[in-house]
């Protein structure tokens, strides 16, 4: 019979760890037992993230984009936990820009979209491919399994709203690199799966008015409310312990169909 995986022993990467979704994943996976490096921007609280968690937590100030700071991240991650089983990628920007806006007669900026699809999408990429130097050289379990990479896309890679031409766009990008990532890793007995999250109350939504936050809480359909971070996290501590969930993107919405 096939062995559930555990968390505890493990080792992770988190990228944009600081904040969010990222932070309250390192939260949980160092409470569950695991060993964690916090990827995210030299600017964030990265470091003092880290210290609450005491000697199981390190930061490692990256940006995604940049294959020498991933490098650098990686080698911190080897040299003080020894190995990684787990890449899980919070890091992620957006803009609010409609493709051509025609009372401004002013066309969505090019410099913008890059931006966006540049951190979102290749800044994923870009750590999945590097991160897997070091899954690959762990032994398999019973099962076969050596690691998993964990993925953040948004609902509005399906039901992009006015304006999210771009985030949109990059989120999409996420959701359709899973299968292929799956599949090309399974004879490596490596896992791919997507989250793709509704509303959270994350402090990009926290800095809203309360009116907004109680009315986009009403439009999910239930539980009517904005997610806590602490689900996405739970999450992904089941993704990391079921080894049959491959090649998946799962929604995390509350039955929640964006409106245009």
């Amino acid at each position: 019979m096939t062995t559930i995986r555990n968390v505890k022993g493990l080792v992770a990467l988190v990228t944009g760890g600081a904040s969010g979704l990222g932070q309250a994943t390192v939260q949980r996976l160092v409470n569950q037992g695991a060993r964690v490096v916090i990827c995210d921007l030299p600017t964030s609280k990265g470091q003092d993230v880290a210290k609450t968690l005491g000697d199981s937590c390190a930061f490692a100030p990256t940006d995604v984009t940049s294959e020498e700071d991933v490098g650098k991240a990686l080698d911190l991650v080897k040299d003080k936990f020894g190995k990684l089983d787990v890449a899980v990628n919070c890091a992620g920007i957006g803009v609010a820009f409609k493709i051509y806006n025609f009372k401004k007669d002013l066309p969505h900026s090019l410099e913008d979209f890059k931006k966006v699809l540049l951190v979102n999408c290749l800044g994923t990429f870009n750590v999945n491919r590097l991160a897997l130097g070091l899954i690959g050289k762990n032994e398999p379990d019973s099962d076969g399994q050596r690691g998993v990479l964990i993925n953040t896309a948004s609902i509005a890679a399906f039901e992009g709203q006015t304006g999210q031409v771009a985030y949109s766009a990059s989120k999409g990008a996420i959701v359709g690199m899973t299968l292929p990532i799956a599949r090309d890793l399974a004879p490596q007995g490596i896992r791919c799966c997507t989250i793709a999250p509704g509303l959270f109350d994350t402090p990009l939504l926290a800095g809203l008015p309360e009116k907004v936050r109680t009315f986009l809480a009403k439009t999910v359909p239930f539980p009517s409310r904005l997610g806590n971070t602490e689900e996405f996290a739970h999450l992904v501590q089941f993704i990391v312990e079921n080894p049959l969930v491959n090649g998946e993107v799962i929604r995390l919405d509350g039955a929640l169909r964006m409106q245009p």
